[in-house]
């Protein structure tokens, strides 16, 4: 995912990506939540982590928009919330930064707040690194940083700052062809899982990745390939089921459920030992609400989103996702692939209503 559209699921749709925004860009259209800017809030000291339910619904939220991710979450009825994203300031940093900004650093200062309303509310928030502007500019942390002890180091100050329960990886584009990037984010995953152990905490991993309507392509299983040769746990991998690019419509839940088929048999090649249940306990699923960046062929509709909730509930999948927060409305009937907007009619946060339940 990117700032001015989500993340893309297959190489062909860079042809449509062109025209990214610098992270630190508002999209267009008035903001559905707060704009005060994160960094302005005072020091806090952030609650404990929240463990992440067996089935949890995770949208996105765009940070870097200014909104303040407790109150998207407290308007939409989200009780979690994914936080994009985390990078570097320039290429060759080791420094993770939200938005890639060096003005919003790792820092209780900055989403301290959030995460403790978030909590309080009986929610969390997942932090994600990456997302198409990093993956497309070297400025994902493996990436650019090529030293694995100092990614390591990053991702446990990232960690202990905000008190994670999960941390997920955004890697699409040039991310997924990168093989130095790729092993050294998965081998400080698995020094951070060590660590993690012998400091008696439980955080999980995930990948989001990029996926064809029948399941991940060359990039996405290259990666996860790596993780199972590095000993690097991973706990869930999150498809993003839209722009597929193929140039023919699709009906988007049956394209999800297909995806997600074709995932849950690569976890049987790579993980033999794991029942079907146990595969399916692995997945997420991220979709875009209304009209994605293809366009009208790949829409998703509101009657899509009750048929995924219940084909997830019934497969025992763990995240339902989507891209993002910001678009969860009706306000622009007929526009594809916009940020702030679904371009289908729906009453606001629809598809956030028809998902929070799947939190449990």
């Amino acid at each position: 995912m990117r700032p001015t559209a989500p993340l893309c699921a297959t190489a062909a749709t860079s042809l449509a990506l062109l025209a990214a925004l610098a992270v630190t860009a508002a999209p267009a259209g008035a903001s559905t939540a707060s704009s005060a800017h994160p960094a302005t809030v005072p020091p806090a000291t952030v609650h404990a982590a929240t463990t992440v339910p067996t089935h949890v619904f995770a949208p996105y939220v765009e940070t870097y928009t200014g909104d303040d991710p407790a109150t998207v979450a407290a308007r939409s009825g989200a009780k979690w919330v994914s936080l994009a994203f985390l990078q570097t300031a320039k290429k060759g940093s080791c420094t993770l930064d939200w938005n890639g900004s060096s003005s919003q650093p790792i820092s209780s200062s900055v989403y301290g707040s959030s995460f403790t309303k978030l909590r309080a509310a009986g929610g969390d928030a997942i932090p994600s690194l990456g997302g198409y502007t990093a993956d497309t500019t070297n400025t994902e942390l493996a990436d650019s940083c090529t030293s694995v002890s100092s990614i390591t180091s990053q991702l446990e100050k990232l960690i202990t700052t905000y008190n994670l329960s999960r941390v997920d990886f955004d890697v699409e584009q040039n991310s997924l062809t990168n093989s130095a990037g790729i092993d050294r984010r998965n081998k400080a995953i698995t020094a951070v899982e060590s660590w993690a152990a012998s400091n008696g905490r439980h955080v999980q991993f995930s990948y989001t990745l990029p996926t064809n309507d029948n399941g991940l392509d060359s990039g996405g299983t290259a990666v996860l390939k790596n993780a199972v040769a590095n000993h690097t746990r991973i706990d869930v991998v999150n498809i993003m089921t839209f722009d597929y690019y193929t140039g023919s419509s699709h009906e988007m839940a049956t394209a999800t459920e297909t995806a997600a088929q074709g995932l849950v048999d690569e976890l049987g090649t790579l993980y033999p030992t794991k029942s079907s249940a146990q595969r399916w306990a692995m997945v997420g699923v991220t979709e875009m609400p209304g009209i994605d960046d293809y366009g009208k062929p790949e829409t998703f509709t509101t009657a899509d989103a009750k048929t995924v909730y219940t084909w997830a509930l019934g497969k025992g999948v763990n995240e339902i996702s989507m891209w993002a927060s910001e678009r969860d409305n009706g306000g622009c009937p007929g526009t594809g692939g916009s940020d702030s907007c679904s371009g289908v009619s729906q009453s606001t946060w629809y598809f956030s209503h028809a998902w929070e339940p799947y939190t449990h």
